[in-house]
């Protein structure tokens, strides 16, 4: 923790031409992404550590990290009372020397704060290609949500309570013709119902914001949470990043 510089090859104007060079920018601070098991071992086995940049943060911000909702972003809870994050799409290396006398705040404090870490880092680095197709199919069921998620309403409780969004596709997204299965996730001890509202009503209202499409057909909604769900049907779907979500153009 404390004021560190984080370094970045980029183009810059020097002598009013443009090069590439060296750029040192101030941080709050960074968090190791690399896995404890090769972070002990020796610096004659493993010299180089990865690292991320702490940034600060809006609450607004802060919160859509802790939903899940910036997958450019980790939450690290042992410094959320600063409102600081991880910037994931900014790595550095250095040697483990380096930050052998730095100050240490333990961010995560617990296992399962150490698996939803470890989930995050995977998301960034295994999201899902959608098709071009599919991208701009779900494009008003994404705006909608975005719209919706942060507001004082039935609909905004819901989706606040959504753990994730998952999709599969059968036969396989390649088939001519796709059935798509949508899975909302609830999150653990989230309510029956929103200020009236069921889970049913809003899955029901969410599924009709997708347009007729004869290469997606039948698209069916499905209230589910990490119990419910199968491993077989976790494995075969895949995250929908609402945040992230572009096409080839």
């Amino acid at each position: 923790m404390g004021d560190r510089e984080f370094i970045t090859l980029a183009r810059v104007m020097i002598d009013d031409v443009e090069e590439d060079d060296w750029v040192a920018s101030k941080v709050a601070g960074f968090v190791i992404l690399t896995q404890t098991c090769d972070l002990v071992r020796t610096c004659a086995l493993r010299p180089f550590v990865e690292l991320a940049p702490l940034i600060q943060v809006k609450q607004e911000i802060l919160e859509d990290v802790i939903g899940w909702r910036r997958p450019g972003y980790a939450f690290i809870p042992g410094v959320a009372d600063k409102k600081l994050v991880a910037d994931l799409d900014r790595v550095m290396t250095v040697q483990k020397v380096v930050i052998a006398d730095w100050d240490r705040i333990r961010g995560l404090q617990s296992d399962d704060e150490v698996r939803a870490f470890q989930r995050v880092l995977a998301r960034k680095r295994q999201r899902f290609a959608f098709p071009d197709e599919f991208t701009e199919f779900v494009k008003p069921l994404q705006k909608r949500i975005k719209e919706k998620h942060g507001k004082e309403s039935s609909e905004g409780e819901a989706l606040r309570a959504l753990a994730e969004i998952r999709v599969a596709a059968a036969p396989s997204w390649n088939s001519d013709h796709v059935d798509l299965t949508f899975y909302f996730v609830r999150q653990e001890g989230s309510p029956e119902k929103f200020i009236g509202h069921t889970w049913a009503k809003w899955c029901d209202d969410w599924m009709k914001r997708l347009p007729i499409c004869k290469h997606f057909t039948n698209p069916e909604g499905l209230i589910v949470d990490y119990h419910s769900m199968s491993a077989a049907e976790y494995l075969q779907s895949d995250a929908l990043d609402l945040e992230r979500l572009s096409s080839s153009e």
